[in-house]
């Protein structure tokens, strides 16, 4: 005998149905409203509190005063000709030291501490193709004099920029700073009255970007001064390296005075 269909649950009315669904309604309500009303943070730990209170309050950067902001600094390119090299030997000593073998141990010196010092630094040679159109904060070229015998005033050095310079001004300038601190440096004399055209209408001033300041230095005669050109190149090119950073850094240098004869 099949089982008796159970009768179905009485369905509510629609006001009943309303009614129970406004009243869940209101429950949830209600308990979400007591728990925020109810949020404090008396409800927790002091460490806990301390913590909840930290991620409320704006908080400055960590390490701030640690934190190195990199900047990008400009470039400072200097170029260094070392004279002779590539071209000939220049001065040729009885000894057989030749002007091109000491200019390029005392233009390699320079560079090497102009670099350690964070410029950018070229070393080119005498009639180096880079020098078309060179551009740089400044231009100097090594040589030395004779060594051979010409008088006992034929000791010292010499510095001259281009006859032509675009910028007179600047050109002084570095003829000065070179002046004042390789003078002191070394020790040697400037040796003023025998500053020839080669100097003033060298070959590269013409070849160089108009903008870049330049000059010649001539460090000493190979025949007098023989012994620090060779044995302290160390001393040479600390003037050198010194005289371009007084250009470079704006220093104030001593001013020219008129060379005895």
């Amino acid at each position: 005998m099949a089982a008796p269909t159970p009768s179905p649950l009485p369905r509510p009315s629609g006001g009943a149905h309303t009614s129970r669904i406004l009243w869940t309604t209101f429950s949830v309500a209600l308990l979400v409203a007591t728990l925020f009303t109810g949020f404090s943070p008396k409800m927790f730990s002091s460490g806990f509190n301390s913590a909840i209170a930290q991620l409320l309050t704006p908080q400055p950067a960590a390490n701030v005063a640690n934190v190195v902001v990199p900047t990008q600094q400009q470039v400072i390119r200097i170029g260094i000709v070392s004279g002779h090299w590539g071209n000939d030997s220049g001065s040729v000593c009885a000894n057989g030291t030749t002007e091109q073998e000491v200019n390029l141990s005392i233009a390699s010196l320079v560079r090497q501490k102009l670099v350690a010092q964070g410029y950018t630094v070229d070393l080119l040679q005498e009639f180096d193709p880079r020098l078309n159109g060179y551009k740089a904060a400044v231009l100097l070229s090594i040589h030395n004099d004779s060594c051979t015998y010409i008088n006992d005033q034929a000791t010292g050095f010499k510095v001259a920029s281009a006859v032509a310079s675009r910028d007179p001004n600047l050109s002084a300038r570095l003829v000065a700073c070179m002046i004042d601190r390789y003078g002191r440096l070394t020790g040697l004399p400037f040796h003023a009255n025998s500053i020839t055209p080669d100097m003033t209408y060298y070959h590269a001033f013409r070849e160089i970007d108009p903008a870049t300041t330049a000059a010649i230095i001539e460090a000493g005669f190979l025949y007098k001064d023989y012994d620090i050109l060779t044995q302290h190149p160390d001393e040479i090119s600390d003037g050198i390296v010194a005289g371009i950073m007084c250009f470079v850094k704006g220093e104030s240098a001593a001013p020219l005075t008129t060379p005895t004869p």
